[in-house]
């Protein structure tokens, strides 16, 4: 199938989850993960009307947004060095991968340099795996804390990546944990922290996240086929 029929086929997916366990779909916003994909792919995703996309690697993305329309949201989604930070800065609508203070303090400095304020999520490793970035669900309140001290970056919500499992429904807890844990954090009324969004969800489990309370569901396979 093409890219246009793939992405019409995905939200469908995202609809019928969403009706399914009463939500208004429009609450779901779909980040097309173009990682590893060419530039003509991204193109033809927009052409068909998608203009939100998530890249993983700094050299990547600054390779394919130059060469692409400037009406693209784009959204940082992979691990993020701090060295690499200044090439996001004014570029990117939403970094969903901080994880630790350092980082956050480079942001800041690198995006009170452009003017604008960096939205950001707070990546959790529910589920512990070591090979997996994330702070930790005890440890997210006090970044939350140190991080809204920091004046040109906002808080607005939090992310995960569950293990792999074939069947979806086994990723339920890690969204459900993920969701639990922006509520506790949403009471806190910390200034400046958001808890609007939960970045949870991928090609195979997405309407599980969906039904656990995703805002934005990250999906690549599904749209690209499998990345080159």
């Amino acid at each position: 199938m093409s890219i246009s029929g793939n992405l019409h086929a995905v939200y469908e997916r995202i609809n019928k989850a969403a009706l399914e366990c009463g939500r208004d779909p429009q609450t779901i916003r779909l980040v097309a993960v173009s990682k590893t994909q060419p530039a003509s792919a991204v193109q033809d995703a927009v052409e068909a009307g998608h203009l939100l996309f998530g890249e993983n690697y700094v050299q990547e993305f600054r390779e394919k947004s130059s060469r692409l329309p400037d009406v693209i949201e784009w959204h940082f989604i992979g691990s993020l060095q701090t060295n690499k930070v200044k090439y996001l800065a004014g570029r990117t609508k939403l970094i969903h991968s901080v994880d630790r203070i350092s980082l956050a303090r480079e942001l800041d400095r690198q995006w009170e340099k452009t003017g604008q304020n960096c939205n950001i999520l707070l990546q959790v490793n529910i589920s512990g795996e070591e090979t997996k970035s994330g702070t930790t669900g005890s440890e997210v309140i006090q970044l939350a804390q140190d991080i809204a001290r920091l004046p040109n970056l906002s808080i607005r919500g939090l992310m995960t990546m569950p293990p792999f499992f074939d069947q979806p429904e086994r990723a339920r807890p890690y969204f459900r944990e993920l969701r639990k844990l922006s509520q506790t954090v949403a009471d806190l009324k910390i200034p400046g922290v958001n808890m609007d969004e939960l970045s949870m969800g991928m090609s195979g489990d997405f309407e599980v996240a969906i039904e656990e309370g995703a805002t934005l569901v990250r999906v690549g396979s599904a749209i690209f086929g499998e990345r080159h």
